[in-house]
């Protein structure tokens, strides 16, 4: 999270726990949607208020960020109107963590080839372990299918899985 310098008293940085605070109580269920939504919005003005009121500052770097953050304001409540939207990026950055890891430690790849082939091999592990599905396994299927010419098998859920839109995409030889 960014941490921006207090002014006006308490900070944005504050205000922003306070936010995620009670949108972790949505999730627990001690704290209705609704009511939620109705208390969000004198927050949601405040961090505004203060973001603007940054943009006026003299250092530099925070009236640039508050600048930036203002532009994006809109987006920035996108957790409080649509359910299931988290209001931190955590899970992006621990779908990354095993590909950061990665490239540490193998120094990367040698070739732009190579670098597809990881961004997409890392896809689909990443893809597979948020299903709780088994990489190996898959791995199996995918190869053996391009062995036999055939497509690969889908990454999609099965649940999100539709036979006709694949029928459509391979259709059978």
């Amino acid at each position: 999270m960014i941490r921006l310098p207090l002014w006006g008293g308490r900070g944005v940085s504050e205000r922003a726990d306070d936010l995620t605070s009670q949108h972790s109580r949505v999730r627990d269920g001690t704290l209705p949607r609704r009511t939620f939504m109705r208390e969000m919005e004198p927050l949601q003005a405040q961090v505004v208020a203060l973001l603007a009121e940054g943009t006026t500052l003299e250092h530099a770097k925070t009236r640039r960020a508050c600048h930036n953050i203002l532009k994006l304001a809109p987006a920035l409540w996108t957790f409080v109107a649509v359910e299931g939207v988290e209001p931190t990026n955590n899970a992006a950055e621990r779908a990354l963590r095993r590909a950061v890891v990665w490239r540490r430690r193998s120094f990367g790849t040698q070739s732009a080839e190579g670098s597809r082939f990881a961004e997409r091999l890392l896809t689909v592990v990443t893809t597979l372990r948020q299903q709780e599905r088994d990489v190996l396994d898959y791995l199996t299927v995918a190869c053996t299918a391009a062995l036999c010419g055939r497509p690969a098998p889908s990454l999609l859920p099965e649940s999100l899985a539709c036979p006709a839109v694949e029928h459509a995409l391979h259709p059978a030889a």
